[in-house]
């Protein structure tokens, strides 16, 4: 019973700590969560300073917390996102971007100019390519770019005959 007394006498300052610890946590993730937590644990130390069980400053918490997660956080993100740049950057901007091969493309190596400028170490999945068949990125795997034929047929091979 004493024990209880005393968690309930000094439920404050655990209220504190655990609003200080949201509070950090929240400054590295920038996600809003901890935010709405931390504003929970506030509404727990203002039942606690209007003395109220510990139990109900635990739901009270809680509830609040959970509230602010729902209703609160989803327009706060979407305003906070509203800004932000859809254009792929850095590797996601290479997928989809076509090419010319350079140097045989196969398997295991080769090389190809992409329409950016770039000339990257390629692979394909499946079969060769020769110089000037033109390209398309399907992903990039480490400092590789996976390629694949960007012709709709491959084109017959020239014929040495005139006549034929």
């Amino acid at each position: 019973m004493e024990l209880i007394e005393t968690v309930e006498q000094w439920a404050w300052i655990g209220w504190l700590v655990l609003i200080l610890v949201f509070l950090v946590i929240e400054m590295l993730t920038l996600d809003f969560t901890f935010l709405m937590l931390s504003i929970g644990g506030l509404a727990g130390l203002m039942t606690d300073l209007l003395g109220a069980p510990i139990w109900l400053q635990v739901i009270i918490a809680a509830a609040v917390a959970a509230i602010l997660v729902l209703v609160l956080r989803p327009p706060l993100l979407r305003r906070l996102r509203r800004g932000e740049d859809p254009t792929p950057s850095n590797v996601d901007a290479l997928i989809g971007l076509r090419g010319t091969v350079v140097s045989s493309v196969g398997a295991h190596a080769g090389q190809v100019k992409l329409a950016n400028g770039d000339i990257w170490t390629a692979r394909t999945e499946s079969g060769d390519l020769d110089p000037g068949t033109p390209v398309r990125v399907s992903r990039i795997d480490g400092a590789t770019a996976v390629v694949r034929s960007d012709s709709p047929t491959p084109l017959p091979p020239a014929s040495e005959d005139p006549l034929a």
